[in-house]
């Protein structure tokens, strides 16, 4: 064999093994990117969405093994078919199977009236809340400014981060971003591979830091506090800005002030990204029951039995429709929205795939479901959905009035 070829194999084989190599050390890397590309195939996104953490960066943290919250079983259980509201008639099962529901828990006064689970889940899942975890965000937000850790809303965000000093958001205050008027351009299509949601979903994957990512962000659309505009990563400075404020970790000041004192029946599971930093806009893991006890906390106004837990006047500002919204379109507050096409009192959490946690002040009703809904922005999917929680909620409480419970 000539001296040549046999120099080629050579190279060719430490090449390969170099390969190797890599490939071993950047395995879960390697894994973690191909988890995101494929984390909501039909094949696989059920089973995704009930286990998280073993595809991302996690930090579990603690119910602090208190009894749970007591939701007892109702006397008279939601019948399998329940009136629309329309003179019609809501089949939860076929509303459940066209909008891929892995989970449902409806609660009237702090009982529970239905709970069922599908395609093959089951009660202890911890499910992802993609957008609800911005709702308990809020949550935690209201307390931390109840204890004074944070000034005023009014205060510019780099007051706190000063990491974002030369960012799109060096003009920002607290309010604009709690309120998705931060005015930084940001394209939140998750259908687009090269969409800004999508390169953060990678950032994610592959380690990277949140932090770094929004303070890359530098365009502008509009000033800050001009319009509404759903940008996720908002909810990541939201996040910065609460870390700057206590030099502690989302995930130990959400254990001690918002998730032990709820009373949940499992510790949830916060994402992080590669510095062990929350992935605060949509990392949180629950059991759907849990999701629904955070609904009966804003029920009740705050206050679980004597504790008051979020401040009331927090919830009461906090789900207004207070962002600037186009007009006609629902409302938003501080990371909650707020239909206005109904006379009721409604706020709710929202997240991608049809993640809701629906409560209803009037009727004392609260629904918390999970979902793998591939058509979740298909037109009238989620009018499909609120028709459905109206639904329940009038069947469940088909007086109209709804009682406070501890």
């Amino acid at each position: 064999m000539p001296r040549w070829i046999k120099r080629t194999l050579v190279v060719l084989l430490a090449a390969l093994a170099l390969l190797a190599v890599l490939a071993i050390w950047q395995r879960d890397r390697i894994e973690r990117l191909l988890a995101v590309n494929t984390l909501f195939d039909e094949a696989h996104i059920v089973a995704n969405f009930s286990d998280m953490p073993s595809l991302f960066f996690h930090q579990q943290m603690t119910n602090g093994n208190e009894l749970p919250w007591d939701l007892p079983q109702a006397a008279t259980p939601l019948p399998a078919q329940v009136p629309d509201g329309t003179g019609g008639t809501l089949d939860i099962a076929a509303w459940a199977a066209e909008r891929s529901l892995t989970a449902l828990v409806v609660l009237k006064d702090g009982e529970i009236v239905a709970e069922e689970y599908f395609q093959g889940t089951d009660a202890d899942d911890l499910r992802i809340s993609w957008s609800v975890a911005k709702s308990f965000l809020s949550a935690l937000t209201g307390i931390l400014v109840e204890e004074g850790a944070i000034e005023s809303l009014d205060a510019p965000v780099t007051d706190y981060a000063p990491l974002l000093a030369k960012s799109a958001y060096r003009d920002a205050t607290i309010r604009d971003v709690l309120q998705m008027e931060s005015g930084v351009t940001f394209n939140e299509d998750y259908l687009d591979f090269h969409s800004d949601i999508n390169k953060m979903g990678r950032v994610l994957a592959l380690g990277g830091s949140m932090d770094a990512f929004a303070a890359g962000l530098e365009g502008q659309d509009r000033p800050p506090g001009e319009a509404w505009q759903y940008v996720s990563i908002d909810t990541h400075v939201i996040g910065m800005v609460l870390r700057g404020a206590t030099g502690r970790s989302v995930p130990d000041l959400m254990e001690e002030k918002l998730i032990r004192p709820l009373g949940l029946e499992a510790g949830p599971v916060y994402l992080t990204d590669g510095e062990g930093v929350a992935f605060v806009l949509g990392g949180l893991n629950l059991r759907t029951r849990d999701y629904a006890r955070m609904g009966l906390l804003v029920l009740q106004k705050g206050r679980r039995g004597p504790a008051q837990i979020i401040p009331a006047n927090w919830l009461a500002e906090s789900t207004a429709p207070s962002a600037k919204t186009a007009p006609g379109e629902i409302g938003y507050g501080y990371q909650w929205w707020v239909p206005q096409d109904s006379d009721e009192d409604e706020v709710l959490a929202r997240g991608i795939y049809g993640q809701f946690i629906y409560i209803n002040r009037d009727r004392g009703v609260v629904v918390a479901i999970n979902s793998a809904d591939r058509g979740f922005r298909e037109p009238g999917a989620f009018a499909q959905n609120m028709a459905a929680f109206r639904a329940l909620a009038g069947a469940a409480a088909p007086d109209g009035s709804g009682a406070a419970t501890n």
